[in-house]
Parts: C-alpha cells; sequence; structure tokens
C-alpha cells in the first residue's frame, strides 16, 4: 500500500464552499448550513482505506467528543467509485450507519472538492474556525496500521482544545497526515 501524505493547505486559507449529497440523510448538504460557528473539522475519509478503517474509532470519539462543545464535524469521500466499488454512496450509508458517525458523510462525486481543498490522502484533515479560515492542517495522531502507537487523537485534540480557547495553533506542531491516496478519475 502506498503512502501519500497531506498537501498542506496554507494556514488562513478560507474554506471552499460546496454542495454535496450526504448519503446517511439522503438529502443534499452544504458547508453553510453544516458549519459551526465555534469550528468546523472537514475530514476526507472513504470506506476501503486501511488507515481510515484505523481511525474511524477515534473520529467517532472526537466528534462526540466536540459536538456538545460546538465543533462541526463534516466527512466526505471523494474516491472513483469506478475504480473503488466499495467506496459508492450506498457502501458509505451502510459504514456510518454501522459504525456509528455521529456526523453527515458526504460523497464528492466529481471530485470538484477535493480538489478546491487540496486534499491528497485519506484520511485528510482540515480544521476551520469560526470565519471558515484554516487554523489547521495535519494528522489526528501518531497512530497508523501497524505501528503500535496509541489512537488517542492527540494532534487533533490539541488543536480542537487551541481553537476553542481561543489560541493560535504552532505551524510546527502540525504534522501533515498520511494514508492512502485519493481515488482520482
Amino acid at each position: 500500500m502506498a503512502v501519500t501524505k497531506s498537501n498542506m493547505l496554507p494556514i488562513g486559507t478560507k474554506a471552499p464552499e460546496f454542495n454535496l449529497y450526504d448519503t446517511v440523510s439522503g438529502k443534499n448538504k452544504t458547508l453553510s448550513e453544516l458549519r459551526s460557528d465555534k469550528g468546523t473539522l472537514i475530514m476526507f475519509i472513504c470506506n476501503h482505506c486501511p488507515y481510515v478503517k484505523h481511525v474511524n474509532p477515534e473520529l467517532v470519539r472526537l466528534a462526540n467528543d466536540y459536538k456538545e462543545r460546538g465543533i462541526s464535524f463534516i466527512a466526505i469521500n471523494s474516491n472513483d467509485v469506478k475504480s473503488h466499488p466499495e467506496d459508492s454512496p450506498d457502501k458509505m450509508k451502510k459504514v456510518a450507519r454501522d459504525l456509528g458517525y455521529p456526523f453527515p458523510y458526504l460523497y464528492d462525486e466529481t471530485q470538484e472538492v477535493a480538489k478546491a481543498y487540496q486534499a491528497a490522502c485519506t484520511p485528510d484533515f482540515y480544521l476551520f474556525d469560526g470565519d471558515m479560515k484554516l487554523v489547521y492542517r495535519g494528522r489526528l495522531d501518531e497512530s497508523s496500521p501497524g505501528n503500535n502507537k496509541p489512537l488517542d487523537g492527540k494532534d487533533m485534540r490539541n488543536a480542537l482544545d487551541k481553537l476553542l480557547q481561543g489560541e493560535t495553533i504552532p505551524e510546527d506542531e502540525q504534522v501533515p497526515s498520511m494514508g492512502c491516496n485519493i481515488k482520482w478519475k
């Protein structure tokens, strides 16, 4: 399995708007309606990637812990379903329900949203402040499949706590995420 790292979109970038199909609710959702005035975490994930499968339990814990504090969580799958049918919307809905995703799981069929965010891998994380300006992009934590490091969300939890406390998240604390590359058409 080839490992791809995040592109590290520049800090301060304004979150690109989108209107995508939510596989859980069966309705289209926009960033404007899903965002929070405290902070929004956009996660590019998919069903088949072993890196995403590895972090899924922490993504659920993280969202459950921080949505009560006003953070919005949004998951987006931009993979080409012709080459990876396990990432299709009907299977996304099943994964979201089976794992208890407490966030929408959106399908980026055209891959335009992934391109707008310069997403490169799954998982890829983008944390925006209340003004929808990027304050953190990087890994969830040090854990990855087979490295025996604890899956604790330490890096992301640190970033979320600093955001909620009105503190700047230093760039030297932002290590690129890594995982499978997005499956481009």
